[in-house]
């Protein structure tokens, strides 16, 4: 579908008709005003108001690669030059090569490796692993050709925070509240577990747990809301829980409202339980 986002000095309608039935998203830049802009409308909005000479990257190039769990709300990131960028956009001045862009539904965004260079690089740690984890999911980007742009540009600012988190990248992650979760654990001094693990009781599959340890038996699951409003929901999960407690499985079960200490207590006893010793 065609982005109703537009430049306005390029659409023929005069500052009143402008006013009057449309809204400014950017400096001269509009969209229709019963139009609520979703993520990917904010992008293009980003670019047009750079004179469509930026390039889409960060969260925003993760999101138009197909990574998932990016808000529509997040702020969009473009490589160009420009001291003052208006509320909700941020540029960032930064070399960057020519085989380092792509075009995705008409816009140049850099690719899936600059993208993950560059997630690596400005955002904090755990919040750079969930969405590298999420990048990953979506484009299997491969570690070896981030390195590569890591020698490449030697000098760039954050290159030591990505060489730290890149090892930490895990496809199975399926949401930022497992990517939390395993490293809550790991950072702990727990064993690296296996992320998405499938338990089958013969050929049935039982479960896919979000952190499994095999060797074992021991598995960790963050416990969303939706059991609470759908019966039908708590009722298979009731029968899930009875079935891998009959195959040994020893699983902690995170919800929201529990301390990190109390998850780490919890994982680490069943470990110990099980012969784990660190």
């Amino acid at each position: 579908m065609r982005s109703p986002v537009f430049i306005g000095s390029e659409s023929g309608l005069t500052p009143y008709e402008l006013a009057r039935r449309h809204q400014r998203l950017l400096p001269d830049v509009y969209a229709p005003a019963s139009w609520t802009p979703t993520l990917r409308d904010r992008t293009v909005a980003a670019w047009l108001w750079s004179k469509r000479r930026a390039v889409v990257a960060g969260l925003a190039a993760a999101a138009l690669h197909g990574a998932d769990w990016v808000d529509a709300t997040e702020p969009i990131e473009l490589i160009w030059t420009c001291g003052r960028p208006p509320a909700g956009v941020i540029v960032r001045n930064e070399t960057i090569a020519d085989d380092e862009v792509t075009l995705v539904a008409g816009l140049p965004v850099t690719t899936r490796t600059r993208t993950a260079f560059d997630l690596g690089r400005h955002l904090g740690r755990g919040d750079a692993v969930a969405r590298l984890d999420a990048l990953k999911r979506a484009t299997a980007f491969h570690e070896a050709d981030v390195m590569a742009l890591i020698e490449r540009y030697r000098g760039a600012r954050g290159v030591r925070s990505l060489r730290s988190v890149l090892p930490l990248v895990d496809v199975g992650a399926a949401s930022p509240r497992e990517t939390w979760l395993r490293l809550l654990l790991v950072d702990a001094g727990l064993p690296q577990p296996s992320s998405q693990y499938r338990i089958f009781d013969g050929q049935s599959l039982v479960k896919v747990l979000d952190l499994g340890w095999e060797d074992y038996l021991v598995g960790a699951e963050y416990d969303g809301d939706q059991h609470r409003t759908d019966r039908r929901q708590y009722a298979k999960d009731v029968r899930v829980k009875r079935q891998l407690a009959r195959l040994r499985w020893n699983v902690t079960y995170v919800i929201k409202e529990d301390r990190p200490d109390e998850i780490i207590r919890s994982v680490r006893g069943a470990l110990l339980a099980r012969g784990w010793r660190p």
